[in-house]
């Protein structure tokens, strides 16, 4: 059996809203939000908790879905498509998500690799019908390689620290071979030495050639091929602009309303609170 189909390849946009809102329950979440993210444009969705970071993944992931403007063209694309289902996007978007770590961990007898695997199909297993194929399996060594993590190849799943597990889903988005990775908060959980681990294998995807989109309240994940940034703030595009631009004193205190101060060195970034 041959790996599965997947969309063709495009050069459409990679993500494009316009006046994108959402509805969670009898809550606005995002109020007519429009940006657009081109192919090869390193990105980060910044903002404080609440600011709707979530309800734009799951925009993505169809979790969540706009409200409908009579008359007028859908307004959220992926990749040119209006309709689209993310087990067929893999090999163009990858997406990486905190919920999908906490599903796998609750398995105990899944092993890295299957974990790897189930990339192919874009479920939590491989489904026992399916074939495994060796050219697959030659795929799951060289994106755990690409992450830096090999050696996990007969682990089990559940017993991975936290930053091993976030590279084995990386790894598992890698798999398909993407043109993009959609980031959702990556460095939740981790240590400084894993946090670091993982910001030096988003540059090294970066320059690779594979288009980063990073949601995060964390500036120091920004990494310096990254130079793009969001900003959002209850559910609206606060700013859009260049790091340079945007990663400072006086916007990041604007953002979370509070006073924040920056610092640049080596090409990365570091926030803490300062004195009011």
């Amino acid at each position: 059996m041959s790996i599965p189909p997947s969309v063709a390849l495009t050069d459409a946009p990679l993500i494009e809203l316009d006046d994108a809102s959402v509805m969670r329950g009898q809550t606005r979440v995002l109020h007519e939000i429009s940006l657009r993210i081109a192919l090869g444009q390193h990105t980060a969705i910044l903002g404080p908790n609440g600011c709707g970071k979530s309800s734009f993944i799951k925009l993505i992931t169809r979790e969540l879905y706009p409200l409908a403007r009579p008359g007028a063209e859908p307004p959220v694309r992926v990749l040119g498509q209006i309709r689209w289902q993310v087990d067929q996007l893999r090999s163009q978007l990858g997406i990486v998500t905190g919920d999908l770590s906490v599903n796998l961990a609750d398995m105990p007898e899944l092993g890295v690799e299957e974990a790897v695997l189930s990339g192919f199909f874009a479920s939590y297993v491989v489904p026992p019908q399916h074939e495994i194929t060796e050219q697959m399996r030659e795929r799951v060594v060289e994106a755990l390689a690409r992450v830096g993590a090999r050696s996990l190849r007969q682990r089990a799943y559940a017993q991975l620290s936290a930053g091993e597990a976030r590279r084995v889903l990386i790894a598992r988005a890698l798999v398909n071979r993407p043109r993009a990775l959609l980031l959702d908060e990556p460095s939740t959980g981790l240590d400084l030495i894993a946090r670091q681990h993982l910001v030096t294998t988003m540059g090294e995807l970066a320059r690779q050639g594979i288009t980063l989109v990073l949601v995060t309240h964390h500036i120091e994940e920004i990494v310096p091929e990254i130079e793009r940034v969001i900003l959002l703030r209850d559910g609206r595009v606060f700013a859009d602009g260049s790091c340079e631009a945007l990663l400072t004193d006086a916007a990041l205190s604007a953002l979370f309303d509070g006073p924040i101060q920056v610092r640049r060195a080596h090409g990365r970034y570091s926030a803490w609170v300062g004195a009011s």
